[in-house]
């Protein structure tokens, strides 16, 4: 009886990506924007600005950040990490005061938070947003990158 053989599962077009390399400016043929929570997983495909299929398959060592580079096996190509837009709610108060007790009270709650001198920036959350205003804080939703802080352990996650 004559049986049909099995095919291996084919990469073709994907390009895995396996190291991080030194960026050098204006260097890297592609870009792959990911999202601050896709920058924690090293595994898994993804896609670059392009439409080009990509396969991380990377060393499970520190975030991966806006401007960092990979690149394959044979270091033929280089990708530019980016961060792609996410919606955002941009958090902005009376007072530094008013400011430092939001950003307590999201810390407290494990939000992850990007924290600039006059604003805070958080992804977008209805039941977030609503403690926030009875606080009295002034919100704007946008559309973004977002950098959260790395927190009080830096690099340490658990993933």
């Amino acid at each position: 009886m004559w049986m049909k053989p099995v095919e291996k599962p084919s990469n073709d077009g994907v390009i895995i990506l396996e190291q991080r390399i030194e960026a050098r400016a204006s260097d890297a043929a592609l870009q792959l924007p990911l999202t601050a929570e896709q920058r924690l997983v090293f595994r898994g495909r993804r896609q670059t600005r392009c439409g080009r299929v990509v396969l991380l398959q990377l060393p499970r060592r520190g975030v991966l950040r806006p401007g960092e580079q990979l690149t394959d096996a044979a270091q033929s190509l280089r990708v530019e990490v980016t961060a792609a837009p996410e919606a955002l709610l941009k958090v902005m108060a009376d007072s530094p005061l008013a400011l430092l007790q939001a950003a307590y009270h999201l810390g407290n709650r494990h939000v992850a938070l990007e924290v600039h001198d006059r604003e805070l920036l958080l992804l977008n959350d209805a039941v977030l947003s609503r403690m926030l205003e009875g606080r009295g804080l002034r919100l704007t939703r946008c559309m973004g990158p977002f950098a959260p802080e790395a927190g009080a352990y830096g690099e340490h996650q658990h993933r």
